[in-house]
């Protein structure tokens, strides 16, 4: 295929200026919720493994519920799902929100956070699958390296944003009630959405079923590399759980410069997306991961030993910048590799992988910080990390060689999945 040399070329499609701003939201809600929410926690509890329990009780309903969640994206209307998850999150932000204005049981915010894992975990693999059903196949490499660009501007204006709330009003209730707002804007903007979807007969539910896409991954040797590759480099490497201790006991500057260093690998993220928008695709996707894995490793080693403030930022700057070329890469592969009727199924198999290495990450950084020390959890994850990269390059060389994305075809269906499916509905894609 033809790749658009058109840095613009999704954004042209109206469908795709409605989902982006759509997921923009959410993600931005997101963003503020998970930098109150550790600031609230830390503040309350004054403990680093009050920091990793974040992670833990994120971690259980990913592990749990993520495979069925892929396969109801695969057999019911995607759209749906992404409300329905929506409206969990509504309801969970406004709990916060009052258990902040009361001061009630800091111990009642973990099973908040849980049931708002329970809406990442359903919402996320729904809006996955439902993007190449808005849009023209031509344009989706350039459609996922602008969701990159809004994941890094929201995740970089969200902290930030969630900061200076915090500061202005002495709390974190502000942000709560921000953050349901967002939930009502982002339903508002995804009901004008009218994907074309492909779904799965509506028989019984199998096991096979359920399991379609981590099969499909385990059989897809080199996109189970890719996405091994970025579990194990997070799990090791990210020091956002640590980042109210850093701010706090170490670099000694409040929630305002908390919320900028949360903000920091946004910006780093942001420049890169930016750029490699405007630039000829990569040539040598391989070398450009492995590259940036390492580049990403040695830049949390610096921010572990790092004492002034304008150094860390710059090297959690540098995280973002190296993460945002794997973000870009990982999920052009997902989009150009799976066939239609496995989206939903391959899309919960990458979220289980990512949200196991960013809560399980959070849980060994709060945990190691608690036995070791801060800066020996920092430093040891970031020499993990590429200890970790140039294992997995020599593991699965044929990552190292992969070339252009836009190269790859998608892989084929397993003879017996999916034996029938019907298309819904027929009207082309686009908006209401």
């Amino acid at each position: 295929m033809t790749e658009s040399k058109d840095p613009y070329s999704a954004l042209r499609h109206p469908p795709y200026r409605f989902f982006i701003l759509g997921r923009a939201i959410f993600l931005i809600g997101m963003q503020m919720q998970s930098a109150a929410v550790g600031w609230q926690i830390y503040e309350r509890f004054g403990s680093k493994l009050a920091l990793a329990y974040i992670g833990l009780v994120q971690i259980i309903p990913v592990l749990g519920l993520a495979l069925p969640a892929g396969h109801m994206a695969d057999r019911y209307h995607r759209k749906t799902i992404v409300l329905c998850g929506q409206a969990l999150f509504f309801l969970c932000s406004l709990g916060l929100a009052a258990l902040s204005l009361e001061h009630g049981d800091p111990k009642l915010i973990y099973l908040l956070l849980f049931f708002l894992a329970v809406s990442r975990i359903f919402t996320i693999p729904a809006l996955g699958a439902m993007l190449p059903t808005i849009i023209p196949r031509e344009v989706w490499a350039n459609a996922t390296t602008w969701n990159s660009t809004a994941f890094e501007l929201t995740s970089m204006a969200g902290p930030a944003a969630a900061g200076a709330l915090i500061a202005a009003s002495g709390g974190a209730t502000a942000v709560y009630i921000t953050t349901a707002a967002c939930a009502l804007l982002c339903m508002l903007l995804f009901s004008f959405l009218h994907p074309v979807q492909i779904i799965a007969p509506q028989q019984s539910a199998t096991l096979r079923d359920i399991i379609g896409g981590l099969r499909f991954m385990f059989r897809t040797k080199i996109l189970l590399a890719t996405i091994t590759l970025d579990l194990f480099a997070v799990l090791l490497g990210g020091a956002t759980t640590l980042l109210p201790v850093v701010a706090k006991d170490i670099l000694h500057v409040g929630p305002q410069g908390f919320g900028w260093l949360r903000a920091a690998p946004s910006i780093g993220a942001v420049s890169m997306a930016l750029l490699t928008t405007h630039l000829p695709p990569w040539k040598k996707a391989g070398h450009a991961l492995g590259v940036a894995f390492i580049g990403f490793g040695i830049a949390t080693v610096v921010f572990g030993f790092s004492r002034n403030f304008w150094l860390s930022m710059a090297m959690l700057a540098l995280t973002g910048m190296f993460d945002n070329i794997n973000v870009v890469i990982r999920q052009t592969l997902i989009q150009f590799i799976t066939p239609d009727q496995m989206r939903g199924r391959v899309t919960s198999v990458n979220f289980i992988f990512i949200g196991c290495s960013n809560e399980l990450g959070g849980f060994e950084s709060g945990l190691t910080a608690q036995l070791f020390g801060t800066v020996p959890s920092i430093v040891g994850g970031g020499l993990g990390t590429i200890a970790v990269v140039i294992l997995i390059m020599k593991l699965a060389p044929q990552l190292w060689k992969m070339g252009r994305l836009q190269d790859i075809q998608a892989a084929p269906l397993e003879p017996t999945s999916l034996e029938s499916v019907t298309i819904t509905p027929t009207t082309t894609p686009g908006v209401k």
